[in-house]
């Protein structure tokens, strides 16, 4: 995806859990604070009328959405999965954070078997 793509609103939605900065912690930021996200998130997903992929990015995207407290390794490597409600297609990454280099190294297998998969379907998500 280019980079007018992603920016482009109309084609890109990046919903964060939390609309605020929750400040900084020892080797990170602290976690979203916990009243945003069940009081704004659900509404601003109702409003994607033509969403083909969430891309659930992280520990605490994946337990808001998934309801999951699998660890991050697992969920990734099932790959791709149909929503509950079989309206689009999901799928969990790491965060793309410098802190999560050592989780790639560690597992060669999210760049070679993953990252192929999420191109292709966020190719056939655009046409």
């Amino acid at each position: 995806m280019d980079e007018s793509t992603f920016y482009d609103a109309s084609t890109v939605a990046i919903l964060p859990m939390g609309f605020c900065y929750p400040g900084k912690a020892r080797g990170g930021d602290l976690p979203p604070r916990p009243e945003c996200a069940p009081r704004w998130r659900q509404f601003a997903l109702d409003q994607l009328s033509n969403l083909q992929l969430m891309l659930i990015i992280g520990t605490y995207a994946q337990r808001w959405h998934l309801g999951s407290t699998r660890a991050l390794t697992e969920q990734v490597r099932r790959g791709v999965q149909l929503s509950e409600e079989k309206a689009f297609h999901i799928m969990v990454l790491p965060h793309p954070s410098p802190r999560n280099n050592p989780w790639l190294k560690r597992n060669p297998w999210f760049e070679a078997d993953i990252l192929p998969v999420l191109k292709t379907r966020i190719a056939e998500a655009l046409s």
